[in-house]
Protein backbone atom coordinates (compact mmCIF):
# COMPACT_ATOMS: atom_id res chain seq x y z
CA UNK A 1 0.00 0.00 0.00
CA UNK A 2 0.94 3.48 -0.38
CA UNK A 3 1.08 4.65 3.33
CA UNK A 4 2.59 3.30 5.81
CA UNK A 5 1.83 4.57 9.49
CA UNK A 6 2.62 7.90 10.02
CA UNK A 7 2.22 10.75 12.12
CA UNK A 8 -1.44 10.60 14.01
CA UNK A 9 -2.57 14.27 14.26
CA UNK A 10 -5.03 16.03 16.27
CA UNK A 11 -8.66 15.71 15.08
CA UNK A 12 -11.01 18.14 16.44
CA UNK A 13 -13.96 17.26 14.65
CA UNK A 14 -15.08 13.96 13.09
CA UNK A 15 -13.72 13.04 9.88
CA UNK A 16 -16.01 11.74 6.67
CA UNK A 17 -14.06 9.46 5.24
CA UNK A 18 -10.63 7.74 4.70
CA UNK A 19 -7.04 8.04 4.08
CA UNK A 20 -5.31 6.89 1.09
CA UNK A 21 -3.11 3.81 0.29
CA UNK A 22 -0.78 2.43 -2.92
CA UNK A 23 2.13 0.77 -2.92
CA UNK A 24 5.53 1.13 -1.98
CA UNK A 25 8.64 0.48 -1.33
CA UNK A 26 10.32 3.39 0.82
CA UNK A 27 8.05 5.74 2.40
CA UNK A 28 8.76 9.07 5.30
CA UNK A 29 6.10 10.33 7.56
CA UNK A 30 5.66 13.38 9.85
CA UNK A 31 7.74 12.60 12.69
CA UNK A 32 5.87 10.72 15.60
CA UNK A 33 7.17 13.13 18.19
CA UNK A 34 4.79 16.53 17.32
CA UNK A 35 2.22 14.36 18.11
CA UNK A 36 3.09 13.09 20.92
CA UNK A 37 3.82 16.93 22.47
CA UNK A 38 0.15 17.88 21.19
CA UNK A 39 -2.23 14.44 21.59
CA UNK A 40 -4.59 16.78 24.03
CA UNK A 41 -4.08 19.97 22.15
CA UNK A 42 -7.60 21.49 21.28
CA UNK A 43 -8.12 24.48 19.46
CA UNK A 44 -10.91 26.47 18.19
CA UNK A 45 -12.03 26.03 15.06
CA UNK A 46 -10.69 28.40 12.53
CA UNK A 47 -8.30 30.11 14.70
CA UNK A 48 -4.75 31.52 13.39
CA UNK A 49 -2.26 33.52 15.36
CA UNK A 50 0.31 35.81 14.12
CA UNK A 51 4.24 34.61 15.02
CA UNK A 52 4.85 38.58 15.55
CA UNK A 53 2.10 38.52 18.23
CA UNK A 54 3.10 40.83 21.70
CA UNK A 55 3.73 38.63 24.78
CA UNK A 56 0.20 39.28 25.99
CA UNK A 57 -0.49 37.46 23.25
CA UNK A 58 1.40 34.92 23.66
CA UNK A 59 0.55 34.59 26.71
CA UNK A 60 -3.52 34.20 26.07
CA UNK A 61 -2.12 31.47 23.19
CA UNK A 62 -0.58 29.71 25.50
CA UNK A 63 -3.55 29.62 27.96
CA UNK A 64 -6.16 28.31 25.83
CA UNK A 65 -4.11 25.84 24.52
CA UNK A 66 -3.26 24.17 27.80
CA UNK A 67 -6.55 25.57 29.72
CA UNK A 68 -9.02 24.00 27.51
CA UNK A 69 -10.55 20.72 28.05
CA UNK A 70 -9.22 17.46 26.21
CA UNK A 71 -11.71 16.31 23.71
CA UNK A 72 -11.68 12.62 23.11
CA UNK A 73 -10.47 11.80 19.29
CA UNK A 74 -9.47 9.75 16.94
CA UNK A 75 -6.37 9.77 14.53
CA UNK A 76 -5.84 8.30 11.66
CA UNK A 77 -2.04 7.72 10.20
CA UNK A 78 -2.24 9.63 6.85
CA UNK A 79 1.53 9.74 5.25
CA UNK A 80 1.25 13.06 3.49
CA UNK A 81 4.67 12.86 1.97
CA UNK A 82 3.47 10.33 -0.05
CA UNK A 83 0.72 12.04 -0.94
CA UNK A 84 2.63 15.29 -2.14
CA UNK A 85 4.79 12.80 -3.77
CA UNK A 86 2.02 11.07 -5.75
CA UNK A 87 -0.10 13.87 -6.09
CA UNK A 88 -1.34 13.03 -9.83
CA UNK A 89 -2.31 9.61 -8.82
CA UNK A 90 -4.27 10.37 -5.88
CA UNK A 91 -5.80 12.84 -7.74
CA UNK A 92 -6.63 10.50 -10.60
CA UNK A 93 -7.86 8.05 -8.58
CA UNK A 94 -10.51 10.09 -6.77
CA UNK A 95 -11.82 11.07 -9.71
CA UNK A 96 -12.25 7.17 -11.01
CA UNK A 97 -14.12 7.05 -7.97
CA UNK A 98 -16.04 9.91 -8.36
CA UNK A 99 -14.98 11.70 -5.47
CA UNK A 100 -14.93 15.13 -5.82
CA UNK A 101 -15.66 16.93 -2.30
CA UNK A 102 -11.93 16.76 -1.66
CA UNK A 103 -8.64 18.79 -2.71
CA UNK A 104 -5.85 16.85 -2.98
CA UNK A 105 -3.93 20.00 -3.71
CA UNK A 106 -5.00 21.66 -0.35
CA UNK A 107 -3.84 18.48 1.28
CA UNK A 108 -0.42 19.01 -0.38
CA UNK A 109 0.34 22.73 0.23
CA UNK A 110 -1.01 22.54 3.98
CA UNK A 111 1.46 19.70 4.45
CA UNK A 112 4.43 21.97 3.15
CA UNK A 113 3.15 24.64 5.40
CA UNK A 114 3.35 21.98 8.08
CA UNK A 115 6.92 20.99 7.73
CA UNK A 116 8.07 24.01 7.18
CA UNK A 117 6.66 25.28 10.37
CA UNK A 118 7.27 22.50 12.35
CA UNK A 119 10.87 22.77 11.24
CA UNK A 120 10.67 25.78 12.90
CA UNK A 121 9.41 24.64 15.98
CA UNK A 122 12.34 22.43 15.77
CA UNK A 123 14.79 24.94 15.63
CA UNK A 124 12.72 26.71 18.97
CA UNK A 125 13.19 23.85 20.78
CA UNK A 126 16.85 23.33 20.29
CA UNK A 127 17.46 27.01 20.78
CA UNK A 128 15.26 26.29 24.34
CA UNK A 129 17.24 23.92 25.32
CA UNK A 130 20.45 25.62 24.71
CA UNK A 131 19.34 28.41 26.74
CA UNK A 132 18.59 25.93 29.79
CA UNK A 133 21.92 24.55 29.77
CA UNK A 134 23.21 27.95 29.55
CA UNK A 135 21.23 28.88 33.30
CA UNK A 136 22.89 26.02 35.22
CA UNK A 137 26.00 27.07 37.39
CA UNK A 138 26.86 30.07 38.82
CA UNK A 139 26.30 33.32 36.27
CA UNK A 140 25.95 37.21 36.71
CA UNK A 141 22.86 38.62 37.61
CA UNK A 142 22.89 40.70 34.41
CA UNK A 143 23.58 37.51 32.19
CA UNK A 144 20.96 35.43 34.32
CA UNK A 145 18.58 38.02 33.36
CA UNK A 146 19.34 37.91 30.30
CA UNK A 147 18.61 34.56 29.52
CA UNK A 148 15.53 34.53 31.45
CA UNK A 149 14.66 36.88 28.82
CA UNK A 150 15.44 34.80 26.08
CA UNK A 151 13.72 32.10 27.45
CA UNK A 152 10.58 33.81 27.72
CA UNK A 153 10.83 35.01 24.09
CA UNK A 154 11.01 31.25 23.07
CA UNK A 155 8.70 29.70 24.70
CA UNK A 156 6.08 32.15 23.45
CA UNK A 157 7.29 32.17 20.29
CA UNK A 158 6.76 28.51 20.18
CA UNK A 159 3.77 28.56 21.98
CA UNK A 160 2.36 30.53 19.21
CA UNK A 161 3.66 27.99 16.56
CA UNK A 162 2.22 25.26 18.37
CA UNK A 163 -1.05 26.74 17.86
CA UNK A 164 -0.56 27.01 14.31
CA UNK A 165 0.61 23.89 13.98
CA UNK A 166 -2.49 22.28 15.95
CA UNK A 167 -4.61 24.06 13.20
CA UNK A 168 -2.73 22.76 10.08
CA UNK A 169 -3.08 19.23 11.31
CA UNK A 170 -6.65 19.91 11.86
CA UNK A 171 -6.88 21.13 8.18
CA UNK A 172 -4.78 18.06 6.99
CA UNK A 173 -6.94 15.52 8.63
CA UNK A 174 -10.43 16.73 7.95
CA UNK A 175 -9.33 17.14 3.89
CA UNK A 176 -7.25 14.48 3.99
CA UNK A 177 -9.84 11.97 5.95
CA UNK A 178 -11.96 13.05 2.38
CA UNK A 179 -9.36 10.42 0.08
CA UNK A 180 -10.62 7.07 -1.16
CA UNK A 181 -8.94 3.86 -0.48
CA UNK A 182 -6.77 3.37 -3.34
CA UNK A 183 -8.29 1.06 -6.35
CA UNK A 184 -7.15 -2.49 -7.58
CA UNK A 185 -5.64 -2.11 -11.00
CA UNK A 186 -8.94 -4.57 -12.61
CA UNK A 187 -11.13 -2.92 -11.10
CA UNK A 188 -13.67 -1.30 -14.24
CA UNK A 189 -13.90 2.32 -14.55
CA UNK A 190 -17.12 4.48 -14.18
CA UNK A 191 -20.32 4.06 -13.27
CA UNK A 192 -22.69 0.62 -12.22
CA UNK A 193 -22.86 0.01 -15.78
CA UNK A 194 -19.31 -0.65 -16.33
CA UNK A 195 -19.39 -3.79 -13.42
CA UNK A 196 -17.83 -6.63 -14.99
CA UNK A 197 -19.87 -10.03 -14.85
CA UNK A 198 -17.23 -12.55 -13.62
CA UNK A 199 -19.25 -15.83 -13.39
CA UNK A 200 -23.09 -17.01 -13.79
CA UNK A 201 -23.83 -19.26 -11.56
CA UNK A 202 -27.45 -21.15 -12.29
CA UNK A 203 -30.34 -20.64 -14.90
CA UNK A 204 -33.42 -19.05 -14.69
CA UNK A 205 -36.58 -20.77 -14.05
CA UNK A 206 -38.62 -21.35 -16.67
CA UNK A 207 -42.26 -20.84 -15.17
CA UNK A 208 -44.46 -21.84 -18.55
CA UNK A 209 -47.76 -20.79 -17.82
CA UNK A 210 -47.65 -20.80 -14.03
CA UNK A 211 -48.16 -17.23 -12.87
CA UNK A 212 -45.10 -16.12 -10.55
CA UNK A 213 -45.80 -13.82 -7.90
CA UNK A 214 -44.30 -11.58 -5.64
CA UNK A 215 -42.88 -12.25 -2.41
CA UNK A 216 -45.21 -10.32 -0.94
CA UNK A 217 -48.36 -12.04 -1.86
CA UNK A 218 -46.64 -15.22 -1.41
CA UNK A 219 -45.64 -14.22 2.12
CA UNK A 220 -48.93 -13.33 3.31
CA UNK A 221 -50.47 -16.13 1.56
CA UNK A 222 -49.24 -18.05 4.21
CA UNK A 223 -49.41 -15.89 7.03
CA UNK A 224 -45.15 -15.23 6.86
CA UNK A 225 -45.25 -11.38 7.07
CA UNK A 226 -47.55 -8.75 8.48
CA UNK A 227 -46.63 -5.13 7.50
CA UNK A 228 -49.56 -3.73 7.95
CA UNK A 229 -49.59 -3.71 11.79
CA UNK A 230 -45.32 -3.29 11.67
CA UNK A 231 -46.17 -0.21 9.78
CA UNK A 232 -48.97 1.03 12.55
CA UNK A 233 -46.05 0.16 15.68
CA UNK A 234 -42.98 0.90 13.78
CA UNK A 235 -43.65 2.96 10.50
CA UNK A 236 -42.91 1.93 7.00
CA UNK A 237 -40.44 -0.35 5.65
CA UNK A 238 -40.83 -2.59 8.65
CA UNK A 239 -41.98 -6.08 9.44
CA UNK A 240 -43.23 -8.83 11.59
CA UNK A 241 -42.04 -12.16 10.53
CA UNK A 242 -45.16 -14.63 11.68
CA UNK A 243 -45.26 -18.52 11.96
CA UNK A 244 -42.70 -20.27 9.48
CA UNK A 245 -41.67 -16.46 8.12
CA UNK A 246 -39.64 -16.40 11.71
CA UNK A 247 -38.98 -20.27 11.25
CA UNK A 248 -37.40 -18.99 7.82
CA UNK A 249 -35.43 -16.31 9.58
CA UNK A 250 -33.68 -18.57 12.03
CA UNK A 251 -33.29 -21.59 10.02
CA UNK A 252 -31.33 -19.04 7.38
CA UNK A 253 -29.41 -17.55 10.38
CA UNK A 254 -28.25 -21.02 11.79
CA UNK A 255 -27.77 -22.26 8.31
CA UNK A 256 -25.14 -19.53 7.45
CA UNK A 257 -23.94 -19.63 10.90
CA UNK A 258 -23.03 -23.25 10.75
CA UNK A 259 -21.78 -22.86 7.06
CA UNK A 260 -19.14 -19.81 8.42
CA UNK A 261 -17.91 -22.28 11.63
CA UNK A 262 -17.36 -25.08 9.20
CA UNK A 263 -15.00 -23.17 7.53
CA UNK A 264 -13.15 -21.99 10.50
CA UNK A 265 -14.51 -18.51 11.25
CA UNK A 266 -15.46 -18.06 15.06
CA UNK A 267 -18.77 -17.33 15.92
CA UNK A 268 -20.52 -14.06 17.28
CA UNK A 269 -23.48 -12.36 18.37
CA UNK A 270 -22.60 -8.31 18.36
CA UNK A 271 -24.22 -5.36 20.19
CA UNK A 272 -26.48 -3.22 17.66
CA UNK A 273 -25.38 -0.16 19.61
CA UNK A 274 -21.79 1.25 17.98
CA UNK A 275 -20.07 4.30 18.90
CA UNK A 276 -19.76 6.98 16.20
CA UNK A 277 -16.00 7.02 16.12
CA UNK A 278 -15.81 3.37 15.28
CA UNK A 279 -17.90 3.90 12.72
CA UNK A 280 -15.90 6.35 11.32
CA UNK A 281 -12.83 4.29 11.55
CA UNK A 282 -14.29 1.84 9.27
CA UNK A 283 -15.05 4.36 6.56
CA UNK A 284 -18.79 5.63 6.97
CA UNK A 285 -20.10 8.74 7.73
CA UNK A 286 -22.90 8.34 10.58
CA UNK A 287 -23.33 12.43 10.45
CA UNK A 288 -23.53 13.26 7.25
CA UNK A 289 -26.65 14.63 5.24
CA UNK A 290 -27.78 11.83 4.05
CA UNK A 291 -25.91 9.04 6.12
CA UNK A 292 -27.81 5.80 6.06
CA UNK A 293 -26.91 5.54 10.03
CA UNK A 294 -29.68 6.17 12.46
CA UNK A 295 -27.77 8.25 15.44
CA UNK A 296 -28.99 8.02 19.24
CA UNK A 297 -29.83 11.48 20.56
CA UNK A 298 -27.96 12.94 23.06
CA UNK A 299 -25.29 10.27 22.97
CA UNK A 300 -22.24 8.96 20.66
CA UNK A 301 -24.18 6.26 19.78
CA UNK A 302 -25.85 4.50 16.44
CA UNK A 303 -27.57 1.68 15.60
CA UNK A 304 -25.55 -0.31 13.18
CA UNK A 305 -25.88 -0.81 10.32
CA UNK A 306 -23.82 -3.77 9.77
CA UNK A 307 -21.77 -6.02 12.03
CA UNK A 308 -18.70 -5.41 10.00
CA UNK A 309 -18.71 -2.29 12.44
CA UNK A 310 -18.63 -4.77 15.29
CA UNK A 311 -16.28 -7.16 14.15
CA UNK A 312 -13.93 -4.28 13.39
CA UNK A 313 -13.96 -2.73 16.80
CA UNK A 314 -13.39 -6.28 17.95
CA UNK A 315 -9.95 -5.79 16.74
CA UNK A 316 -9.43 -2.23 17.15
CA UNK A 317 -6.09 -1.56 19.12
CA UNK A 318 -4.55 -5.16 18.53
CA UNK A 319 -1.71 -6.29 17.48
CA UNK A 320 -1.48 -10.14 16.06
CA UNK A 321 1.57 -12.37 15.40
CA UNK A 322 1.55 -13.04 11.90
CA UNK A 323 2.01 -16.98 12.58
CA UNK A 324 -1.81 -16.42 14.30
CA UNK A 325 -3.48 -14.69 11.07
CA UNK A 326 -5.52 -14.79 9.25
CA UNK A 327 -8.30 -13.97 11.93
CA UNK A 328 -11.44 -15.18 10.49
CA UNK A 329 -14.77 -14.15 12.18
CA UNK A 330 -18.44 -14.36 11.99
CA UNK A 331 -21.39 -12.85 13.97
CA UNK A 332 -25.09 -12.36 13.35
CA UNK A 333 -26.46 -9.28 14.07
CA UNK A 334 -29.74 -6.63 13.42
CA UNK A 335 -28.98 -3.96 10.87
CA UNK A 336 -30.66 -0.72 11.09
CA UNK A 337 -30.44 1.92 7.40
CA UNK A 338 -32.02 4.81 6.59
CA UNK A 339 -32.39 3.96 3.37
CA UNK A 340 -32.14 7.52 2.40
CA UNK A 341 -33.01 8.25 -1.18
CA UNK A 342 -34.23 4.63 -1.78
CA UNK A 343 -37.94 5.00 -3.96
CA UNK A 344 -39.38 2.78 -6.38
CA UNK A 345 -40.31 -0.91 -7.19
CA UNK A 346 -37.32 -2.09 -5.76
CA UNK A 347 -38.59 -0.79 -2.28
CA UNK A 348 -41.64 -2.72 -2.02
CA UNK A 349 -42.06 -5.38 0.85
CA UNK A 350 -38.57 -6.94 2.05
CA UNK A 351 -36.07 -5.39 -0.48
CA UNK A 352 -35.10 -2.12 1.92
CA UNK A 353 -36.12 -2.37 5.34
CA UNK A 354 -35.02 -0.20 8.08
CA UNK A 355 -33.95 -3.41 10.38
CA UNK A 356 -33.10 -6.53 9.29
CA UNK A 357 -31.02 -9.31 10.01
CA UNK A 358 -27.57 -10.15 8.77
CA UNK A 359 -24.75 -12.94 9.31
CA UNK A 360 -21.25 -11.29 8.11
CA UNK A 361 -17.97 -12.37 7.94
CA UNK A 362 -15.06 -10.52 8.41
CA UNK A 363 -11.20 -11.62 8.38
CA UNK A 364 -7.72 -9.63 9.21
CA UNK A 365 -5.05 -11.05 7.19
CA UNK A 366 -1.62 -9.77 6.10
CA UNK A 367 -1.03 -7.88 2.91
CA UNK A 368 0.49 -10.71 1.21
CA UNK A 369 -2.68 -12.39 2.04
CA UNK A 370 -5.76 -10.34 1.62
CA UNK A 371 -6.27 -11.12 -2.21
CA UNK A 372 -6.53 -14.86 -1.56
CA UNK A 373 -8.66 -13.90 1.12
CA UNK A 374 -10.87 -11.98 -0.93
CA UNK A 375 -11.28 -14.81 -3.10
CA UNK A 376 -11.76 -17.39 0.18
CA UNK A 377 -14.54 -15.08 1.09
CA UNK A 378 -16.28 -14.90 -2.50
CA UNK A 379 -16.12 -18.45 -2.90
CA UNK A 380 -17.94 -19.36 0.31
CA UNK A 381 -20.70 -16.85 -0.60
CA UNK A 382 -21.08 -18.74 -4.20
CA UNK A 383 -21.10 -22.09 -2.75
CA UNK A 384 -24.01 -21.15 -0.21
CA UNK A 385 -25.78 -19.36 -2.42
CA UNK A 386 -25.40 -22.26 -5.03
CA UNK A 387 -26.45 -25.00 -2.25
CA UNK A 388 -29.66 -23.07 -2.18
CA UNK A 389 -30.73 -23.70 -5.78
CA UNK A 390 -30.33 -20.22 -6.37
CA UNK A 391 -29.64 -18.29 -10.06
CA UNK A 392 -26.92 -15.54 -9.65
CA UNK A 393 -23.70 -13.59 -11.20
CA UNK A 394 -20.59 -12.43 -9.61
CA UNK A 395 -19.66 -8.91 -10.45
CA UNK A 396 -16.58 -7.19 -10.39
CA UNK A 397 -18.20 -3.81 -9.12
CA UNK A 398 -17.25 -0.17 -10.86
CA UNK A 399 -14.97 1.87 -9.34
CA UNK A 400 -17.97 4.55 -8.93
CA UNK A 401 -19.75 1.88 -6.79
CA UNK A 402 -16.45 1.04 -4.63
CA UNK A 403 -16.93 2.98 -0.52
CA UNK A 404 -14.41 4.74 0.25
CA UNK A 405 -12.88 1.51 2.60
CA UNK A 406 -12.95 -0.72 -0.36
CA UNK A 407 -10.14 -1.35 -2.76
CA UNK A 408 -12.14 -4.00 -4.67
CA UNK A 409 -15.26 -5.18 -4.38
CA UNK A 410 -17.14 -8.45 -5.94
CA UNK A 411 -21.01 -8.23 -5.47
CA UNK A 412 -23.33 -11.61 -5.80
CA UNK A 413 -26.97 -10.14 -7.18
CA UNK A 414 -29.02 -13.42 -7.62
CA UNK A 415 -32.30 -13.71 -10.02
CA UNK A 416 -35.53 -12.06 -8.50
CA UNK A 417 -38.68 -13.32 -10.86
CA UNK A 418 -41.50 -10.95 -9.88
CA UNK A 419 -38.58 -8.22 -10.27
CA UNK A 420 -38.02 -9.46 -13.44
CA UNK A 421 -34.02 -8.22 -12.61
CA UNK A 422 -31.17 -9.45 -10.37
CA UNK A 423 -31.07 -8.37 -6.72
CA UNK A 424 -27.94 -7.70 -4.77
CA UNK A 425 -27.42 -10.36 -2.03
CA UNK A 426 -24.13 -9.97 -0.69
CA UNK A 427 -20.77 -8.32 -1.41
CA UNK A 428 -17.12 -9.18 -0.63
CA UNK A 429 -14.64 -5.92 -0.12
CA UNK A 430 -11.30 -5.99 0.36
CA UNK A 431 -10.42 -3.05 2.33
CA UNK A 432 -6.50 -3.47 2.67
CA UNK A 433 -5.08 -1.06 5.28
CA UNK A 434 -7.86 1.31 4.83
CA UNK A 435 -9.62 0.42 8.28
CA UNK A 436 -6.85 -0.51 10.01
CA UNK A 437 -5.15 2.07 10.14
CA UNK A 438 -7.85 4.21 11.28
CA UNK A 439 -8.91 1.39 14.19
CA UNK A 440 -4.89 0.42 14.87
CA UNK A 441 -5.27 -3.14 13.99
CA UNK A 442 -1.87 -4.43 13.65
CA UNK A 443 0.71 -7.52 13.06
CA UNK A 444 4.10 -8.60 13.45
CA UNK A 445 6.04 -10.29 10.36
CA UNK A 446 7.56 -13.55 11.41
CA UNK A 447 11.25 -13.28 12.61
CA UNK A 448 13.87 -13.13 9.66
CA UNK A 449 17.33 -14.45 10.99
CA UNK A 450 15.90 -14.84 14.51
CA UNK A 451 15.49 -10.82 14.02
CA UNK A 452 12.45 -9.23 15.15
CA UNK A 453 10.37 -7.44 12.73
CA UNK A 454 8.61 -4.16 12.75
CA UNK A 455 4.81 -4.05 13.15
CA UNK A 456 3.03 -3.48 10.01
CA UNK A 457 -0.92 -2.59 9.25
CA UNK A 458 -2.96 -5.98 8.72
CA UNK A 459 -5.31 -6.09 5.84
CA UNK A 460 -9.35 -6.33 6.80
CA UNK A 461 -12.05 -7.54 4.50
CA UNK A 462 -15.86 -8.40 5.23
CA UNK A 463 -18.33 -10.65 2.90
CA UNK A 464 -22.33 -11.33 3.90
CA UNK A 465 -22.81 -14.41 4.21
CA UNK A 466 -26.87 -14.16 4.53
CA UNK A 467 -29.00 -10.83 4.29
CA UNK A 468 -31.88 -13.07 5.39
CA UNK A 469 -34.55 -10.47 3.97
CA UNK A 470 -32.87 -10.68 0.22
CA UNK A 471 -32.66 -14.41 1.03
CA UNK A 472 -36.11 -14.93 1.86
CA UNK A 473 -37.52 -12.80 -1.39
CA UNK A 474 -35.35 -15.18 -3.74
CA UNK A 475 -36.46 -18.45 -1.62
CA UNK A 476 -40.03 -17.26 -1.99
CA UNK A 477 -39.98 -16.67 -5.47
CA UNK A 478 -38.11 -19.14 -6.88
CA UNK A 479 -39.54 -22.03 -5.48
CA UNK A 480 -43.47 -21.16 -5.33
CA UNK A 481 -45.22 -23.98 -6.69
CA UNK A 482 -48.51 -23.24 -8.46
CA UNK A 483 -50.83 -24.08 -5.72
CA UNK A 484 -49.55 -20.98 -3.45
CA UNK A 485 -46.97 -22.95 -1.58
CA UNK A 486 -43.07 -22.97 -1.31
CA UNK A 487 -40.61 -25.84 -1.80
CA UNK A 488 -37.97 -25.79 1.21
CA UNK A 489 -34.64 -25.93 -0.40
CA UNK A 490 -33.10 -29.29 0.90
CA UNK A 491 -30.16 -27.68 2.79
CA UNK A 492 -32.61 -25.28 4.95
CA UNK A 493 -34.76 -28.22 5.91
CA UNK A 494 -32.57 -29.56 8.78
CA UNK A 495 -32.99 -25.75 10.79
CA UNK A 496 -36.92 -26.49 9.89
CA UNK A 497 -37.10 -29.43 11.99
CA UNK A 498 -37.23 -31.87 8.19
CA UNK A 499 -40.20 -29.00 6.62
CA UNK A 500 -40.17 -29.49 3.29
CA UNK A 501 -43.09 -26.78 2.08
CA UNK A 502 -44.43 -24.02 3.12
CA UNK A 503 -47.64 -24.63 2.86
CA UNK A 504 -50.86 -21.73 3.76
CA UNK A 505 -52.41 -22.94 7.37
CA UNK A 506 -55.76 -22.66 6.23
CA UNK A 507 -55.27 -25.14 3.44
CA UNK A 508 -53.55 -27.84 6.31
Amino acid sequence: MLFRAGVKLTRRCFFSAANYHQNATTRRTLPTKWMTRRKHVVVLPGRSVSCSASSSDAEKARNDVTMSKPQEVWKASIDFKSIRENQSHVETNCLNRNVTNVSVQFVVSQYEAFVALDQKADLLRASRNENAKKMKGKMEKVIRDELIEEGKRIKDELALIEVELNDISDALQREAQKIPNDTHPDVPIGGEEFATVMEVVGTQRDFGAMKCRDHVTIGETLNMFDFETASRVSGTRFVYLTGVGAMLELALINWAMQKAIAKGFEPMVVPDLVRKSVVEKCGFQPRAENTQVYSVENSDLCLAGTAELLLGGKCMDQTYEEKDLPKKFVAFSHCFRTEAGAAGAATRGMYRLHQFSKVEMFAVSTPEASNAMHEELSNIEKEMYAELGLHFKVLDMSSHDLGAPAYRKFDIEAWMPALERYGEISSASNCTDFQARRLNIKYRPNAVDGKKQPLQFAHTLNATACAVPRMIICILENFQNEDGSVTVPEALRPFLGGMEVFRNPAAI
